[in-house]
């Protein structure tokens, strides 16, 4: 990457700040850490994508860019530490004060699981949960596994899917472990029922902060 040349773009870049960090969107001041970004990168490709402004403080505070070096790291975390590599396109706008700040896209992976190649040598996946990068849940990660590998043929529940289906639809959200007691299953037979309706869309996880519950997916208008 080289010579990006920054564009007018104050009022876009204001009314980016303005959010505030989201699912979508997180602020950097400074991007030193490759291995650090690359979470980020997952967890935007996991989730349907969102981007990064370098060059801005958590608190929206605009301190610019020092020099196109964040531009090769934020490429070396997508490429090197990413499994699969990720595409990151880049944009440079000019705020006001003459700060630039580069906007960082991340797309949605189209091959999920995005995982990252940790310092231990293992390799964990990432979710955007509000303005948090949230290591993945295992269920997430093998229902993602699932979704690539060709259909079953027709849909059949199992008792313990259609038993995990109704209460869910009562408003009872478990988490793998609730439901393991619900079921009278292992957790092994827990994440294959699980992770089956997670990959054919018709429950979803929510994270409260702490855990992962099983959900209906959101209504759509």
């Amino acid at each position: 990457m080289k010579d990006l040349k920054p564009r007018k773009g104050a009022a876009y870049l204001q009314r980016l700040i303005a959010e505030g960090e989201h699912e979508h969107q997180d602020f950097k001041y400074s991007v030193s850490d490759a291995r650090k970004i690359a979470r980020s990168v997952s967890a935007f490709a996991n989730n349907s994508g969102g981007r990064l402004l370098i060059g801005v403080k958590d608190n929206g505070v605009i301190a610019g860019v020092r020099n196109e070096e964040d531009l090769y790291v934020v490429e070396t975390a997508a490429a090197i530490y990413c499994r699969p590599p990720q595409d990151v396109a880049f944009t440079a706008y000019r705020a006001e004060g003459g700060e630039v700040v580069f906007v960082a896209e991340i797309a949605e992976s189209a091959a999920k699981p995005v995982m990252v190649a940790e310092s231990d040598g293992s390799l964990r996946a990432y979710y955007r949960v509000n303005d948090e990068n949230i290591a993945a849940s295992p269920l997430m990660v093998e229902s993602w596994n699932r979704q690539r590998q060709p259909s079953d043929g027709p849909l059949r529940l199992t008792p313990a899917e259609t038993l995990l289906l109704r209460r869910i639809a009562d408003g009872y959200n478990p988490t793998i472990d609730d439901y393991m007691r619900l079921a009278h299953c292992s957790r092994r037979s827990a994440m294959e029922s699980a992770s089956h309706l997670l990959a054919i869309g018709v429950i979803t996880l929510r994270h409260d902060g702490h855990q992962w519950h099983l959900a209906l997916p959101p209504s759509t208008p």
